[in-house]
């Protein structure tokens, strides 16, 4: 039976997640060493992972309130003003989601009329564009350059601007580049916002994972900003839970009531365990100064200079990433394609990496490699890199 006519075309014709391609295909060689997927290596710390059994053992598997455990919101609550500077009220303008991937859908969803224009940087996280097309609207690229350290530029933004443009998404630090935004190039985009009203949907999953001395300055704490702006966020990467399954987005009451109605209909709440560890997580880290998260990111960085000088000694350029968990190589010189470079990595040595154009179609010629990964296994495959480099 032919289905084609039930599907919706515009969904049916996103194509598959470039990330998961070449990661699957790692999955079924053995010995092969995975630098496709942005996973920590870290376990949840135990004192989180012990809060959330201790929940099941007393019996707490009801639902949440749709929003979320007041207790969760207003920790989220204290840890945005007390290390971004942005203050939220955990009653109406806090929503928990499952993962911030399901905050960007329904901030999406709450948004885009139909024919709607979403800005999207490119190279970006791959879920973006399908999102936007997913809710409806349009979405229109915005390139991001190595020359320009993969910064968004307020140029190149204001020029993407039409008047079917609602929001812009703004993903740093940046997966898959590791590029960051500083307090001068959010200040210089803030003028654009002011000047068209755009809406901004700033992504900070990675806030707590910059290096190099800097800080991450959230969107929202700019003067003038607040109004403006989603902020998105989650426990996955700062604090290895991924599988746990909990993110959250603020805004103002008005949108995030919104979302809610969304998140109601069709989640109804994020998983209590998942909320209850999250609250260990953010609790803890306020009694203890973050340490786990300070841990794991110092560990992130020393992988982080051994990837960089790995692939410069190797003849590649490599652009220096100041956030997330991710090196973005140019493999130009060495005349293949990004997928041609990774399909052949994969073959003659069992190590995956993510072709650049997964993100965008200005991502050709760069490969994505995460870092969170063991460092004997970053050297075995960084040896292995060199060695495939040989044969060309």
């Amino acid at each position: 039976m032919n289905y084609d006519r039930y599907l919706n075309p515009d969904i049916a014709a996103v194509p598959p997640s470039g990330i998961r391609r070449f990661f699957d295909l790692a999955s079924t060689m053995k010995d092969a060493i995975s630098l496709g997927v942005g996973e920590p290596d870290f376990i949840t710390p135990y004192h989180i992972r012990n809060a959330a059994i201790n929940s099941i053992v007393d019996g707490e598997t009801q639902y949440t309130p749709n929003r979320g455990l007041l207790s969760l919101r207003r920790e989220i609550g204290w840890y945005l003003e007390h290390r971004y500077q942005t203050r939220y009220d955990p009653e109406t303008e806090i929503l928990v989601t499952v993962g911030a991937s399901e905050s960007i859908d329904v901030a999406l969803r709450a948004l885009i009329a139909p024919g709607d224009e979403v800005l999207v940087p490119e190279p970006s996280y791959v879920s973006y564009s399908p999102s936007v097309i997913f809710a409806g609207g349009r979405p229109v690229g915005v390139e991001t350059t190595q020359e320009t350290a993969f910064r968004l530029t307020p140029e190149k933004v204001r020029a993407a601007i039409t008047p079917r443009t609602k929001a812009l998404i703004l993903p740093y630090p940046n997966n898959p580049t590791g590029a960051i935004m500083e307090k001068d190039d959010l200040e210089a985009l803030a003028k654009v916002v002011r000047e068209t009203g755009i809406l901004v949907i700033s992504d900070e999953i990675y806030s707590e994972l910059t290096y190099g001395g800097l800080r991450h300055v959230s969107f929202a704490s700019l003067p003038g900003m607040w109004d403006y702006t989603l902020t998105i966020n989650g426990f996955s990467k700062s604090f290895a839970m991924t599988g746990w399954r909990v993110g959250y987005i603020c805004g103002p009451a008005a949108l995030i009531g919104v979302m809610n109605k969304i998140h109601q209909y069709g989640i109804l709440c994020a998983p209590r365990q998942g909320q209850v560890a999250a609250l260990e997580a953010l609790r803890s880290g306020r009694e203890r100064n973050y340490e786990d998260v300070v841990h794991m990111r110092e560990s992130y960085d020393r992988r982080r200079r051994l990837m960089v000088e790995g692939f410069r000694g190797m003849g590649l350029e490599c652009f220096e990433p100041l956030g997330a968990f991710y090196v973005f190589p140019s493999i130009r010189k060495t005349g293949l394609t990004s997928e041609e470079f990774c399909e052949g990595l994969l073959n003659a040595q069992k190590v995956a990496c993510v072709p650049g154009t997964a993100f965008g179609p200005c991502g050709e010629g760069h490969i994505r490699c995460s870092y969170a990964t063991a460092i004997d296994k970053l050297n075995i495959a960084l040896d292995k890199m060199a060695d495939f480099l040989a044969t060309l």
